[in-house]
């Protein structure tokens, strides 16, 4: 995923390396998958990734909840807050030092929903975990799916699955984790804008498409999951080329699309971006994701690093469905504020928990 790592969509990642083979998140576009497996008295978690983001908590066990951590308001923000997460134990582990204004800082974060990246070596129980903690809250878990296969082109997150009969058993496992329970899933970040721009190599298209569809399909079939396909960004820079490939890949069957993965594109240039795709691909409503954009993207420095820890950022709006947009279904917090996009900028590897770069991202935040 180094293109879209450069590009700035994703980032964030596993708090521990993932093994070879495995995804990492927090580089690319900023991408990242994980996979969590509660374990501990403050729900320390085991993830696999690096790219975009990773989860803290699944495996089918619930997270031990952290003090001062509680879900949002329902009626503005439907989504569940882990309270096991990463930013949820640096909050304990501040209040433990005597940190409080750290901690209260580090609230912001762990106060949101943030997406939970499923794994790739137990996804039926990783996504039975996460929406089974979160129906038990009253609320909907937020899936990020990222195992396709020639995933980033062979470079920073690449991996996936094996094959695509290796992809759609996976798939069919997560769906399986699913079930009944309320979901909103973004598939696949990068996977149809790589195509595009040509990073994954021609040959492999016709299955990819295939997979995506199926995916759309399979996921629909469930009878509370939203899908939202990834579509890029604003400041991509290639609208027009993938109305097209968002059809083929199964657009017209999801719940819409989703821009701004792991980026740092305004909300506003988010819609504009948006409205334009929607308008070719049928009225498709779409989410943004508003982890990290409150500031923009970082204009300064080396262009091809801007994307790795830019300094100055902010976190953006928080997690809500009350958009005063009828085509943007909600603002979500898909990359998870707080882990490193890669050790650059005095960051630790992709995906580990970066408290400075947390720290910075709320005292930024207006």
């Amino acid at each position: 995923m180094d293109r879209v790592v450069r590009e700035g969509r994703l980032g964030g990642g596993p708090v521990q390396s993932a093994p070879e083979g495995e995804w990492m998140y927090g580089s690319c576009t900023g991408s990242a998958r994980v996979r969590a497996a509660a374990a501990g008295a403050v729900g320390a978690v085991a993830l696999l990734l690096a790219a975009c983001t990773s989860p803290d908590a699944g495996g089918g066990r619930e997270p031990k909840a952290l003090p001062g951590v509680s879900q949002q308001p329902k009626a503005a923000d439907p989504f569940w807050v882990n309270p096991g997460s990463k930013a949820a134990q640096q909050v304990e582990s501040y209040l433990r030092e005597g940190r409080k204004d750290d901690a209260e800082l580090i609230r912001r974060i762990a106060s949101q929903p943030v997406g939970e990246w499923v794994g790739t070596e137990q996804p039926e129980e990783d996504a039975r975990g996460f929406t089974e903690a979160a129906t038990k809250a009253d609320r909907d878990a937020v899936l990020v799916l990222y195992n396709i296969p020639h995933r980033d082109c062979g470079q920073h997150s690449a991996g996936g699955a094996a094959d695509g009969d290796a992809y759609r058993a996976w798939l069919d496992k997560v769906a399986q984790g699913i079930g009944d329970r309320r979901a909103t899933v973004v598939v696949e970040p990068d996977a149809v804008m790589h195509m595009v721009d040509g990073c994954t190599e021609e040959r492999y298209h016709e299955e990819r498409y295939d997979l995506l569809k199926g995916a759309v399909k399979r996921l629909k079939q469930l009878p509370n999951t939203k899908v939202y396909l990834d579509a890029g960004n604003a400041g991509w820079g290639k609208p027009d080329q993938i109305f097209e490939p968002l059809k083929w890949a199964g657009v017209a069957e999801a719940d819409g699309f989703a821009v701004n993965v792991a980026n740092f594109q305004t909300t506003e240039a988010s819609k504009e971006y948006g409205r334009k795709v929607s308008k070719k691909v049928g009225g498709k409503p779409f989410v943004i994701d508003t982890s990290r954009n409150g500031n923009g993207p970082y204009t300064k420095g080396d262009p091809a690093e801007n994307w790795c820890n830019p300094p100055g950022r902010a976190l953006g709006e928080t997690p809500t469905t009350k958009t005063d947009d009828p085509l943007v279904d909600a603002y979500l917090w898909i990359k998870r504020p707080g882990e490193s996009d890669g050790d650059c900028k005095g960051g630790p590897r992709a995906g580990d928990w970066f408290p400075e770069y947390a720290l910075e991202l709320a005292r930024n935040t207006r």
